[in-house]
């Protein structure tokens, strides 16, 4: 990793971690396959940003823990990537396990539980897919019609005034590094 941390992917330890490397490598991973308009590609790290902000929205009263498990939702990408469902199936499980592990380690590294609440897991999933939809209407060229057969129809007052912006990297990397310090300064 640029910070000189060196991460074993198939045993990953939470003394491996940086916030740093995380918010680097997912500025630089494109959601999509880059497949979006705009100068610059849409990355997890302004997705995680959005989750974040969704699931706050969804969940005003939730402990500021849940807040940043929403931001870290992803967090395993920054080294295995963002692939597209389809294919992550195609894979198999061999992906799924190696994801939970990362996400383990992510988690204990930042004072959160190893595995999240059924409950908590639900929320973020639910912001990530009122997300998608955002993602589909703004960026990817999907009509309204379109991303409702695909991500479900959002509640307008959890959408309204949210804007996707297409970012350089070095600014998404820089915000996602402020939100990760302001909701650890909040724990």
């Amino acid at each position: 990793m640029l910070s000189g941390r060196r991460l074993d992917l198939l045993d990953p330890t939470p003394v491996d971690i940086e916030v740093e490397d995380i918010a680097h490598g997912l500025a630089f991973v494109a959601r999509w396959n880059g497949q979006t308009k705009g100068d610059f590609a849409y990355s997890v790290a302004e997705h995680s940003l959005l989750v974040e902000a969704l699931f706050a929205r969804m969940q005003p009263s939730a402990p500021v823990k849940w807040q940043l498990a929403a931001l870290l939702h992803d967090a395993p990408e920054y080294v295995i990537g963002d692939m597209i469902s389809p294919v992550k199936a195609a894979v198999g499980p061999g992906y799924s396990e190696l994801d939970d592990r990362l996400t383990a380690a992510i988690h204990i590294r930042f004072g959160l539980p190893a595995a999240l609440p059924v409950a908590v897991k639900k929320q973020i999933k639910k912001a990530d897919t009122i997300s998608a939809w955002l993602e589909a209407v703004q960026i990817a060229g999907f009509t309204a019609k379109e991303a409702d057969q695909l991500f479900g129809k959002p509640d307008a007052t959890l959408i309204d005034g949210l804007t996707i912006r297409l970012r350089p990297p070095l600014d998404v990397r820089n915000d996602f590094n402020a939100r990760h310090a302001t909701l650890l300064d909040q724990m």
